[in-house]
Order: C-alpha cells, then sequence, then structure tokens
C-alpha cells in the first residue's frame, strides 16, 4: 500500500491533527494536555526509532530532554538572543552533541547492561543540574520567564501564545517530525536498523558496521528529546527542572509500549492515553497520591493484553475486518525438483567482488592456532584454497572445524598465525571488513532476520556490498538505490525464492530458509564463499536438492564447505580437507579420503586391515 500511495499516512495525520482540537475537547481533553500529547509523542518517535526499531532500550532520554530544553530556555531568558524557534534549534544541536559523547561510552555495552548505562547517566545528568550547574538552570527552581512561540520574520513577528495558534505551532512541528521518521524507516538506514534489532551479529557478518548505526540512530533519538524539551519550554513559559528527573524516561518508555513499539504512531496513541489518564484520576477523581498506582496497574493491563500496544490492536482489527468473508489463501511452499537446480540465464549474473589475481592461492593459512585458556581448539594449521577450488573440510565431532571456519571469517580471532586473503594479511580484522573484501559465511544454524521478508532479507545483504559498511543515507528511499532491486532478484533466482520474495521469513519452510541462508551469503557478492554445514537438518530428499543447487552456485566461484555427509560433500568438491583434534590430518582428493586409512581410523576408530586391503 505505501508503495502505491506513498504519502498516505502523512495525509491521513494531517487531517487528524486538523480534527484533533476540535474534537478532543469533547473528550475531556484540555488544551494544555493536548500540547503536552504532541510534545511526549515527538520525543517518543525519536525513543521508537530508538527502541522499536533498532531494539536499544534506553532509560537516559531525560537527560537529553532537559539538555535540549534548558540550553534553548538559558538563550532565551539569560543572553539577549530572541529568536525562539532557532533556540530551540541550537538547543536540540547540543542535545545531539551529548548523544554523541554519550552514546561512545553507553554503546560499548549491549543488552540489560546498556539500559543500566543509561540509567546511570540520566542520573548524573539530574545531579549535575540541581547541583553544580544550578548558577545556569536555575536548580530546583528551573527556568523561569521562557517566551512562548513566535516567529520572527525580520520585519514583524507573529505572536502564537493563543491556545489554537500554540497548538498549530506544536502541530506543526510534530507533523515534520514524524515526516522525517517515516522517510529514515524507509531508507537503507532505516531498514539496517531493523536489521540489527533482528539479528544484529548477522547485520555485522554481511559487511554492516552496527555500532555505527547504532551510534547515530541514538544521536537522532538524542535531537528528537532535545527538541522536545525546547518545546516544553515553550508550553509552560519556562524549564522545569523535572525534565531531568528518571520519572520522565520512564514515561517515554511507557507511552511508546502502551501505544506499540516499532509502529511511529505508538508514541502519539500511548501518550494521549498516559496524559489522558492522568489527569483524568488527579483532577476527576480526585485520587491523590494513589492516582500513580492506579495508572501502574492500567499500564500493565494494557501491556499484558496488548502485547503489541494500541497501535498494534488497531492493525490487527483493521486486517481482521478487512479480511472477513474472504477465504484465507496460504500458498504451499514447494521445492523445486533437482532437475530445476540448474542456474538460471538470470542467477548466475550476480557479481563477484573483484580479486587481485585470477589464479594461484586466494586464501592462505599459516600456523593457525586457537586456544580458549587451556583448551586448544586449533593448532598450528597450514591450510590454503586455490581461485575457483571447490574445497570440502571435514572431520568428527570435536574436530574443531566450527572454530577454524570463524577465524576464517574474522569471527574469532586467532591465538597465533596468520590469514592471507587474496593478498592481504587480515588476521585480526573485524568480520564486517571480511565481507567487504568478499569473504562471507553462511551459518549451521539459520541466521536470518525472521521478522522481516525474503525480499528484505536480501536487501539487508546486497545493501552492505552496494553501500559498504556505512552510510548515514537517511532520507534515501530504497527502490533509489542503483543496482539494488537488480542485485536481490538475481539472488533470489539462485537459491529459487523468486516467488517467495515478499513472505515473511517466519512462514517459510525449513529447506526454504536453508536456501535463504546462502542466499544471504550471496547477495554480497562473494569472491569466497564459505558454506558450514548447509545440509544440517535436512531430510534425505532436502539434501539431494541443495546439492543440486550447490552445484549451480558453484560454477564460476572459489567455496569451501563443512558437512558431515560425506557422500554428498564428495559429489560436489575436488578436493578434501580432514581435521582431527584441532589439527589437518590429511588432504586429497574424494577419492583418495575415502580410502585412507587414516580418515578411517579417526571417524570409525581403527579398521579390520583386511577391510582396508579391499
Amino acid at each position: 500500500m505505501l508503495r502505491q500511495r506513498p504519502f498516505l499516512v502523512e495525509a491521513l495525520t494531517a487531517l487528524g491533527l486538523i480534527a484533533a482540537p476540535f474534537v478532543l475537547p469533547h473528550l475531556g481533553f484540555s488544551p494544555s494536555t493536548i500540547d503536552r500529547i504532541l510534545i511526549m509523542a515527538l520525543v517518543g518517535i525519536g525513543f521508537d526509532l530508538l527502541f522499536g526499531y533498532t531494539g536499544l532500550l534506553s532509560f537516559g532520554q531525560s537527560a537529553f530532554f532537559g539538555t535540549g530544553g534548558m540550553f534553548a530556555a538559558y538563550l532565551l531568558t539569560q543572553t539577549s538572543f530572541t529568536h525562539v524557534i532557532a533556540g530551540v534549534i541550537l538547543g536540540t544541536i547540543v542535545a545531539g552533541i551529548v548523544g554523541y559523547l554519550v552514546g561512545l561510552v553507553a554503546l560499548r555495552r549491549t543488552g540489560i547492561y546498556f539500559a543500566m548505562i543509561t540509567v546511570a547517566i540520566a542520573e548524573v545528568f539530574f545531579f549535575i543540574e540541581f547541583s553544580p550547574l544550578s548558577a545556569y538552570t536555575g536548580g530546583e527552581n528551573g527556568l523561569p520567564g521562557v517566551p512562548p512561540p513566535g516567529l520572527n520574520l525580520g520585519f514583524t513577528s507573529i505572536d502564537m501564545s493563543g491556545t489554537m495558534s500554540m497548538y498549530a505551532f506544536f502541530a506543526f512541528w510534530y507533523f515534520v517530525a514524524l515526516v522525517i521518521a517515516l522517510r529514515i524507516v524507509r531508507s537503507p538506514f532505516g531498514l539496517l536498523l531493523r536489521a540489527i534489532r533482528d539479528n544484529p551479529l548477522r547485520a555485522q557478518a554481511l559487511g554492516h558496521n552496527i555500532h555505527r548505526y547504532k551510534l547515530a540512530v541514538f544521536v537522532v533519538a538524542a535531537m528528537y528529546a532535545g527538541f522536545g524539551g525546547g518545546l516544553l519550554g515553550l508550553m509552560q513559559g519556562f524549564m522545569p527542572p523535572d525534565a531531568f528527573m528518571f520519572a520522565t524516561s520512564g514515561d517515554i518508555v511507557m507511552m511508546t509500549a502502551i501505544g506499540g513499539a516499532g509502529t511511529l504512531f505508538g508514541p502519539l496513541l500511548g501518550a494521549t492515553v498516559w496524559l489522558y489518564l492522568s489527569d483524568f484520576f488527579q483532577t476527576i477523581l480526585k485520587l491523590g497520591a494513589t492516582w500513580k498506582l492506579v495508572l501502574g496497574i492500567v499500564f500493565v493491563l494494557l501491556v499484558v493484553f496488548l502485547r503489541r500496544g494500541l497501535a498494534g490492536a488497531i492493525v490487527a482489527l483493521y486486517h481482521r475486518v478487512a479480511n472477513r468473508g474472504k477465504p484465507v489463501e496460504r500458498p504451499v511452499p514447494t521445492a523445486p525438483a533437482p532437475a530445476a537446480m540448474a542456474p538460471s540465464a538470470g542467477a548466475t549474473a550476480v557479481r563477484h567482488k573483484p580479486t587481485e589475481s585470477q589464479a594461484g592461492a586466494i586464501l592462505q593459512a599459516t600456523g593457525l592456532t586457537k586456544r580458549y585458556g587451556g583448551l586448544l581448539a586449533n593448532s598450528d594449521i597450514d591450510f590454503s584454497v586455490n581461485h575457483g577450488e571447490i574445497r570440502g573440510i571435514i572431520g568428527p565431532n570435536g574436530a574443531g572445524k566450527s572454530t577454524f571456519f570463524k577465524m576464517l571469517t574474522c569471527e574469532v580471532e586467532p591465538t597465533g598465525g596468520q590469514i592471507v586473503f587474496d593478498g592481504r594479511d587480515i588476521t585480526g580484522m573485524d568480520v564486517a571488513d571480511a565481507c567487504q573484501l568478499g569473504l562471507t559465511k553462511s551459518y549451521q544454524i539459520n541466521q536470518l532476520f525472521e521478522r522481516l521478508t525474503v525480499r528484505q532479507n536480501l536487501t539487508i545483504s546486497a545493501l552492505g556490498e552496494i553501500r559498504g559498511k556505512f552510510k548515514l543515507d537517511l532520507f534515501r528511499s530504497l527502490p533509489k538505490v542503483s543496482g539494488l532491486e537488480a542485485q536481490v532478484e538475481r539472488t533470489a533466482a539462485l537459491v529459487h525464492l523468486v516467488e517467495r520474495l515478499d513472505t515473511p521469513v517466519s512462514e517459510l519452510a525449513y529447506g526454504e530458509k536453508r536456501r535463504l541462508e546462502i542466499g544471504l551469503a550471496l547477495a554480497t557478492s562473494p569472491s569466497l564463499l564459505l558454506l558450514d554445514e548447509p545440509l544440517a537438518g535436512m531430510s534425505p530428499q532436502e539434501r539431494v536438492e541443495t546439492v543440486a543447487l550447490l552445484k549451480s552456485i558453484a560454477q564460476g566461484r572459489t567455496m569451501i564447505v563443512i558437512d558431515h555427509d560425506m557422500d554428498m560433500l564428495f559429489e560436489l568438491v575436488e578436493k578434501v580437507t580432514v581435521l582431527q583434534e584441532g589439527r589437518v590430518l590429511v588432504e586429497g582428493t574424494p577419492d583418495e579420503i575415502k580410502t585412507n586409512a587414516k580418515v578411517q581410523e579417526a571417524y570409525l576408530g581403527g579398521v579390520d586391515e583386511e577391510v582396508v586391503a579391499a
């Protein structure tokens, strides 16, 4: 729908904002509550980009909310600066700078540790505002005398202190903030945020610098909070000290959770419910201090029974009504027959990253060793693969194959030894950098972006090859990325998922997911493709089909394959390396490995000499 009517959401939002001041007062909303809803919803949009789209739960938004608002208030009350809007924008910039510095520290950790760091940062900023900087912030009194919204045109000034004009001012800035956020989430940058939310390690392995993306969205969220803090000062006529309080961060989190994270409209719905009930419990029901208890119970009930928030419930209701009476048509996934696994004309056009040479070794490992404390996982491995070679790696369980693979793709740094890829020493290099050079791996256990579609998964992978590790293209449309759609469709054709491009990954059959796992690696245009047990978990029929697929992929490529199904592996590869106890046991052609006594000893623990001779 968004592709056919790209501005429908914006148009409906504008109509809703126009109607709100005429409808909401009849429902018991005061003008100040409506304005506050818009301000908190604006702050919530930034938090939703951070949490709903990127998966970063921050309890430190009050630090940026207060910083942006207090800086703007100081300019407008303690200096001769008179440009109200410019003052708010300057406060927003300062909040962004502070967000950048805070992000450099906080984003060194993930998960609960990141959240706890932001809690500490919020408390530090609250203390600083009340004590060391109280001469500038007013301490517990805040900064009074903030002028109302206005527009200075040079030759005249427009006062917006009236009820309707003030609402129009805040509604305009909320609309601008929403439009900017919509552009961000529809951009390549926005898709990468969702990839980081769903599977950050895989996003990194596909060549993306996830730390820089996290830092960028952290700054964006800080700027949204800072701008909202500036608007709060204009609305109230003073900048309150409680803007820095942890409770402010908590309110932002709860409003977004109630409304629905990852929707952009959730913060508006959540702020409407939260602030309306706050006023209702205090002024109408006169609950006194117990209003917070009652509001907390309401929050718990809403989150428990509306797991996707109000926005998610509305969308689900809409789909239920729209699909009422229509037969449910679910496409039955059918795996292509082995004969159909030959590469199509479009599929073979998937690019390879250029290499320095076309002959000789593309990958060389010398003396590769990995220790985990006292455990020796790999020891003094010498290994090389030539251009265009299909190499197999086998070995019994515990032979060190997975660790060896992780070192080759720079997921794990070796304890000793050297890895040279295409003439460049990549020992200790980051996995994203290795992928950018053309060294890519598919995983034994599917590492997909489950909440996204097949097309979006392949797009995320292709973006790493087309755009590089990081690009701040917040307002660029995905269809306008040159070569992106063609790369996605070629890759989908190669792994036979063209008809499933717009299907959510969660609805794919297991065999289709395995093909998509391989497709993610292929979409990066690797010059060396490593496949970690591509046949794992498959039925015999699926194994036959996947081997046929791998044969088609192998044409003109350099590949290294690990698998336990030796019959299938021997059918695919040209040369086999056998690992045992973290060392290279033997190398040779499949026929040589089949009859090698050392290999049989490693797998079977010894064989009868007459059987070996036979």
